[in-house]
Protein backbone atom coordinates (compact mmCIF):
# COMPACT_ATOMS: atom_id res chain seq x y z
CA UNK A 1 0.00 0.00 0.00
CA UNK A 2 0.97 3.67 -0.25
CA UNK A 3 0.63 6.70 1.98
CA UNK A 4 0.54 10.09 0.31
CA UNK A 5 0.03 13.58 1.68
CA UNK A 6 0.82 16.16 -1.00
CA UNK A 7 -0.20 18.98 1.33
CA UNK A 8 2.40 18.23 4.02
CA UNK A 9 4.89 16.46 1.77
CA UNK A 10 5.28 18.10 -1.68
CA UNK A 11 5.47 15.80 -4.69
CA UNK A 12 8.53 15.41 -6.88
CA UNK A 13 8.81 17.95 -9.67
CA UNK A 14 8.32 15.23 -12.30
CA UNK A 15 5.32 13.55 -10.60
CA UNK A 16 3.06 11.98 -13.22
CA UNK A 17 -0.19 12.62 -11.33
CA UNK A 18 -1.67 14.57 -8.41
CA UNK A 19 -3.26 12.31 -5.77
CA UNK A 20 -5.60 13.16 -2.93
CA UNK A 21 -4.16 12.78 0.59
CA UNK A 22 -4.22 9.19 1.86
CA UNK A 23 -2.71 9.11 5.33
CA UNK A 24 -1.88 6.38 7.82
CA UNK A 25 -5.09 7.21 9.69
CA UNK A 26 -7.04 6.67 6.46
CA UNK A 27 -5.22 3.38 5.90
CA UNK A 28 -5.98 2.14 9.40
CA UNK A 29 -9.66 2.95 8.92
CA UNK A 30 -9.71 1.12 5.58
CA UNK A 31 -7.81 -1.97 6.72
CA UNK A 32 -9.74 -2.31 9.98
CA UNK A 33 -12.79 -3.23 7.91
CA UNK A 34 -10.81 -6.15 6.46
CA UNK A 35 -9.27 -7.26 9.76
CA UNK A 36 -5.76 -6.35 8.58
CA UNK A 37 -3.33 -5.01 11.19
CA UNK A 38 0.04 -5.29 9.43
CA UNK A 39 1.00 -3.11 6.47
CA UNK A 40 3.79 -2.90 3.91
CA UNK A 41 4.31 0.65 2.67
CA UNK A 42 5.70 1.08 -0.83
CA UNK A 43 7.25 4.30 -2.08
CA UNK A 44 5.07 5.73 -4.90
CA UNK A 45 6.72 7.19 -8.00
CA UNK A 46 5.30 10.65 -7.30
CA UNK A 47 7.74 11.12 -4.40
CA UNK A 48 10.83 9.94 -6.23
CA UNK A 49 13.52 9.12 -3.65
CA UNK A 50 12.11 11.42 -0.96
CA UNK A 51 10.70 8.86 1.47
CA UNK A 52 9.75 11.37 4.19
CA UNK A 53 5.99 10.84 4.01
CA UNK A 54 6.25 7.06 4.12
CA UNK A 55 8.93 6.91 6.82
CA UNK A 56 6.89 9.11 9.13
CA UNK A 57 3.98 6.68 8.80
CA UNK A 58 6.29 3.70 9.30
CA UNK A 59 7.73 5.12 12.52
CA UNK A 60 4.22 5.64 13.86
CA UNK A 61 3.18 2.12 12.88
CA UNK A 62 6.41 0.63 14.38
CA UNK A 63 8.23 -2.49 13.12
CA UNK A 64 5.76 -4.66 15.02
CA UNK A 65 3.08 -3.88 12.43
CA UNK A 66 4.93 -2.25 9.54
CA UNK A 67 7.47 -2.78 6.79
CA UNK A 68 8.46 -0.43 3.98
CA UNK A 69 10.02 -0.39 0.53
CA UNK A 70 11.89 2.83 -0.16
CA UNK A 71 13.02 4.69 -3.23
CA UNK A 72 16.78 5.24 -3.31
CA UNK A 73 19.73 5.90 -5.58
CA UNK A 74 22.11 2.98 -5.10
CA UNK A 75 25.03 5.13 -6.25
CA UNK A 76 24.60 7.73 -3.50
CA UNK A 77 22.83 6.01 -0.58
CA UNK A 78 24.97 5.56 2.53
CA UNK A 79 25.07 2.64 4.94
CA UNK A 80 24.26 4.72 8.03
CA UNK A 81 20.98 5.86 6.49
CA UNK A 82 20.08 2.30 5.53
CA UNK A 83 20.84 1.09 9.07
CA UNK A 84 18.49 3.73 10.52
CA UNK A 85 15.79 2.78 8.01
CA UNK A 86 16.27 -0.92 8.73
CA UNK A 87 15.75 -0.31 12.46
CA UNK A 88 12.29 1.18 11.86
CA UNK A 89 11.16 -1.54 9.46
CA UNK A 90 12.44 -0.80 5.95
CA UNK A 91 13.09 -4.09 4.15
CA UNK A 92 13.37 -3.22 0.48
CA UNK A 93 13.92 -0.73 -2.34
CA UNK A 94 11.79 -0.26 -5.43
CA UNK A 95 12.70 0.25 -9.06
CA UNK A 96 9.67 1.50 -10.97
CA UNK A 97 9.96 1.54 -14.74
CA UNK A 98 6.26 1.37 -15.63
CA UNK A 99 4.87 4.47 -13.91
CA UNK A 100 7.52 6.69 -15.45
CA UNK A 101 7.49 4.97 -18.86
CA UNK A 102 11.17 3.99 -18.92
CA UNK A 103 12.48 1.59 -21.56
CA UNK A 104 15.72 -0.27 -20.86
CA UNK A 105 17.87 -2.79 -22.70
CA UNK A 106 18.92 -6.07 -21.12
CA UNK A 107 22.41 -4.71 -20.46
CA UNK A 108 21.02 -1.57 -18.87
CA UNK A 109 18.63 -3.62 -16.74
CA UNK A 110 21.41 -5.92 -15.57
CA UNK A 111 23.70 -3.04 -14.65
CA UNK A 112 20.97 -1.22 -12.74
CA UNK A 113 19.82 -4.29 -10.81
CA UNK A 114 23.39 -5.21 -9.92
CA UNK A 115 23.88 -1.69 -8.59
CA UNK A 116 20.83 -2.07 -6.35
CA UNK A 117 21.77 -5.57 -5.24
CA UNK A 118 25.21 -4.39 -4.11
CA UNK A 119 23.72 -2.06 -1.49
CA UNK A 120 20.68 -4.20 -0.56
CA UNK A 121 22.46 -7.51 -0.01
CA UNK A 122 24.21 -6.60 3.30
CA UNK A 123 20.79 -5.83 4.81
CA UNK A 124 18.97 -8.77 3.19
CA UNK A 125 16.52 -6.29 1.66
CA UNK A 126 14.12 -7.06 -1.17
CA UNK A 127 14.53 -5.56 -4.63
CA UNK A 128 10.99 -4.73 -5.75
CA UNK A 129 10.37 -4.26 -9.47
CA UNK A 130 7.49 -2.64 -11.30
CA UNK A 131 8.32 -3.72 -14.82
CA UNK A 132 6.53 -4.87 -17.99
CA UNK A 133 6.10 -8.63 -18.37
CA UNK A 134 8.53 -8.80 -21.30
CA UNK A 135 11.42 -7.99 -18.95
CA UNK A 136 10.87 -11.27 -17.11
CA UNK A 137 12.76 -12.87 -20.00
CA UNK A 138 16.15 -11.26 -19.27
CA UNK A 139 15.48 -11.49 -15.52
CA UNK A 140 15.77 -15.29 -15.73
CA UNK A 141 19.47 -14.82 -16.44
CA UNK A 142 19.98 -11.83 -14.15
CA UNK A 143 18.24 -12.73 -10.87
CA UNK A 144 20.29 -15.82 -9.89
CA UNK A 145 23.50 -13.80 -9.67
CA UNK A 146 22.05 -10.87 -7.70
CA UNK A 147 22.02 -12.60 -4.33
CA UNK A 148 18.90 -10.75 -3.12
CA UNK A 149 15.20 -11.49 -2.97
CA UNK A 150 13.25 -9.99 -5.87
CA UNK A 151 9.55 -9.09 -5.79
CA UNK A 152 7.66 -8.29 -9.00
CA UNK A 153 4.59 -6.05 -8.84
CA UNK A 154 1.09 -6.53 -10.22
CA UNK A 155 1.12 -10.07 -11.70
CA UNK A 156 4.23 -9.10 -13.65
CA UNK A 157 2.16 -6.48 -15.53
CA UNK A 158 0.81 -8.60 -18.41
CA UNK A 159 -0.98 -6.89 -21.29
CA UNK A 160 -4.44 -8.46 -21.51
CA UNK A 161 -6.56 -8.65 -24.69
CA UNK A 162 -9.00 -5.84 -25.19
CA UNK A 163 -11.85 -5.51 -25.39
CA UNK A 164 -12.60 -8.45 -23.10
CA UNK A 165 -14.31 -11.34 -24.90
CA UNK A 166 -15.96 -13.77 -22.44
CA UNK A 167 -16.13 -16.44 -25.13
CA UNK A 168 -12.37 -16.34 -25.82
CA UNK A 169 -9.85 -18.43 -23.90
CA UNK A 170 -6.75 -16.69 -22.61
CA UNK A 171 -3.61 -18.81 -22.62
CA UNK A 172 -1.06 -17.21 -20.26
CA UNK A 173 1.93 -18.95 -21.84
CA UNK A 174 1.20 -17.21 -25.12
CA UNK A 175 1.99 -13.90 -23.39
CA UNK A 176 5.52 -12.67 -24.06
CA UNK A 177 7.41 -13.24 -20.82
CA UNK A 178 4.90 -15.31 -18.84
CA UNK A 179 6.84 -18.57 -19.05
CA UNK A 180 9.89 -16.70 -17.78
CA UNK A 181 7.86 -15.26 -14.90
CA UNK A 182 6.83 -18.77 -13.84
CA UNK A 183 10.43 -19.92 -14.17
CA UNK A 184 11.51 -17.08 -11.86
CA UNK A 185 8.87 -18.09 -9.29
CA UNK A 186 10.12 -21.65 -9.33
CA UNK A 187 13.73 -20.53 -9.05
CA UNK A 188 13.13 -19.78 -5.37
CA UNK A 189 14.35 -16.19 -5.06
CA UNK A 190 11.54 -14.29 -6.82
CA UNK A 191 8.12 -13.41 -5.48
CA UNK A 192 5.15 -12.02 -7.45
CA UNK A 193 2.45 -9.78 -6.02
CA UNK A 194 -1.13 -10.50 -6.95
CA UNK A 195 -2.25 -6.90 -6.86
CA UNK A 196 -3.96 -4.03 -8.70
CA UNK A 197 -6.17 -6.07 -11.07
CA UNK A 198 -7.90 -2.85 -12.18
CA UNK A 199 -4.63 -1.69 -13.71
CA UNK A 200 -4.63 -4.77 -15.94
CA UNK A 201 -8.08 -6.27 -16.40
CA UNK A 202 -10.52 -5.18 -19.08
CA UNK A 203 -13.40 -6.99 -17.37
CA UNK A 204 -15.26 -5.71 -14.26
CA UNK A 205 -15.39 -9.30 -13.01
CA UNK A 206 -11.65 -9.82 -13.65
CA UNK A 207 -12.30 -13.01 -15.63
CA UNK A 208 -9.42 -12.24 -17.99
CA UNK A 209 -7.08 -12.61 -15.01
CA UNK A 210 -8.44 -16.01 -13.95
CA UNK A 211 -5.98 -18.20 -15.90
CA UNK A 212 -3.05 -16.01 -14.89
CA UNK A 213 -3.91 -15.90 -11.18
CA UNK A 214 -4.57 -19.63 -10.99
CA UNK A 215 -1.36 -20.51 -12.82
CA UNK A 216 0.82 -18.27 -10.68
CA UNK A 217 -0.64 -19.74 -7.48
CA UNK A 218 -0.36 -23.30 -8.79
CA UNK A 219 3.22 -22.99 -10.04
CA UNK A 220 4.51 -20.60 -7.37
CA UNK A 221 2.45 -21.27 -4.27
CA UNK A 222 5.34 -20.35 -1.94
CA UNK A 223 6.23 -17.18 -3.82
CA UNK A 224 2.97 -15.31 -4.45
CA UNK A 225 1.69 -12.61 -2.09
CA UNK A 226 -1.55 -10.65 -1.98
CA UNK A 227 -1.31 -6.85 -1.98
CA UNK A 228 -4.16 -4.34 -1.72
CA UNK A 229 -2.46 -1.53 -3.71
CA UNK A 230 -4.44 0.89 -1.53
CA UNK A 231 -5.28 3.75 -2.15
CA UNK A 232 -5.43 2.67 -5.82
CA UNK A 233 -3.70 5.80 -7.17
CA UNK A 234 -5.08 7.06 -10.49
CA UNK A 235 -8.25 4.99 -9.94
CA UNK A 236 -11.45 5.94 -8.14
CA UNK A 237 -14.14 4.01 -6.25
CA UNK A 238 -12.29 0.69 -6.10
CA UNK A 239 -13.92 -1.95 -3.90
CA UNK A 240 -11.17 -4.22 -2.54
CA UNK A 241 -13.43 -7.07 -1.47
CA UNK A 242 -14.20 -8.62 -4.90
CA UNK A 243 -10.49 -9.04 -5.61
CA UNK A 244 -9.91 -10.67 -2.22
CA UNK A 245 -12.74 -13.07 -3.01
CA UNK A 246 -11.22 -13.69 -6.44
CA UNK A 247 -7.94 -14.67 -4.79
CA UNK A 248 -9.84 -17.17 -2.61
CA UNK A 249 -11.36 -18.61 -5.79
CA UNK A 250 -7.94 -18.96 -7.42
CA UNK A 251 -6.83 -20.91 -4.35
CA UNK A 252 -9.88 -23.17 -4.80
CA UNK A 253 -10.74 -22.27 -1.19
CA UNK A 254 -7.74 -24.36 -0.09
CA UNK A 255 -6.95 -23.10 3.44
CA UNK A 256 -3.27 -23.94 3.06
CA UNK A 257 -2.87 -21.91 -0.14
CA UNK A 258 -4.92 -19.04 1.28
CA UNK A 259 -2.71 -18.89 4.37
CA UNK A 260 0.37 -18.76 2.15
CA UNK A 261 -0.99 -16.10 -0.19
CA UNK A 262 -2.28 -13.74 2.49
CA UNK A 263 0.20 -14.37 5.28
CA UNK A 264 3.06 -16.87 5.28
CA UNK A 265 4.71 -15.93 1.98
CA UNK A 266 4.66 -12.25 2.89
CA UNK A 267 6.18 -12.98 6.31
CA UNK A 268 9.11 -14.71 4.65
CA UNK A 269 9.47 -12.02 1.99
CA UNK A 270 9.39 -9.08 4.40
CA UNK A 271 11.42 -10.62 7.23
CA UNK A 272 8.60 -10.84 9.80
Amino acid sequence: MHVVDPIRFPLAANAQYQPHPHTLADAKAFYSRLGIENMVFVQPSIYGNDNSCMLEALEELTPRHGRAVVGLDPKTIDGDTMEKWHAIGVRGARLNLVSVGREVSEDELRAELESYAKVLKPFNWVLQLYIPLKLAIPLVNIVPSLGVKVCIDHFGTPVLPQPFDPSATIYPYEMHGFASLVSLLQGGNTWVKLSAPYRLSKDPEMRDLDPIGRELITKGENRVVYAADWPHTRFENIDSVPFIEKCFDWCDDDARLIEKLFCKNAEELWDV
